[in-house]
């Protein structure tokens, strides 16, 4: 019998009628990015969080780095546009950006067949988790090998009606 790996999401849904959810799994992005959007968008309505992550792949916006922060550059008027982040530190990480994207309008989609009013949605749970290292192997001189691994990433989130 082969062992077939079990999904769920990492928190409880009390009102299934009036939510939605989604998930992604082995993304290949990095998760320090995919954790600092997701501590942005946690709170926002779901239109808003998707004209942020379209602001980011344009290069209008950074996203503020507070956790992630050591060695990153400053980005004016960072803290004018956050001020609840206090940071002056931020990037535009549009690959974990755009996978993102694709994950809230997967959700946006999700709740539409639900009958959820797209408008009124707000992003109540957004996370993400460590995936799976997909690790091969590189051939080098000397009869040696270099092992080349690849992280990914599982994110999942939840959007209620309001």
């Amino acid at each position: 019998m082969i062992d077939v790996p079990v999904w769920s999401y990492s928190i409880k849904i009390v009102d299934e009628e009036r939510t939605a959810k989604a998930m992604a799994w082995d993304s290949p992005i990095s998760l320090k990015e995919a954790y600092e959007i997701f501590k942005i968008i946690r709170g926002m309505k779901l239109k808003d969080a998707e004209r942020l992550l379209e602001d980011v792949i344009s290069k209008k916006v950074p996203i503020p780095f507070v956790r992630y922060k050591l060695g990153i550059a400053h980005k004016r008027g960072l803290s004018d546009r956050f001020p609840r982040w206090r940071t002056p530190v931020g990037r535009y990480p549009i690959k974990a950006a755009k996978e993102v994207l694709k994950l809230l309008k997967n959700v946006e989609n999700n709740a539409s067949n639900k009958n959820l009013d797209a408008d009124r949605l707000l992003i109540i749970h957004a996370a993400a988790h460590k995936g799976r290292y997909l690790k091969r192997w590189m051939p080098r001189a000397f009869g040696r090998s270099t092992p080349r691994i690849r992280a990914t990433v599982n994110m999942e989130v939840i959007v209620r009606e309001v």
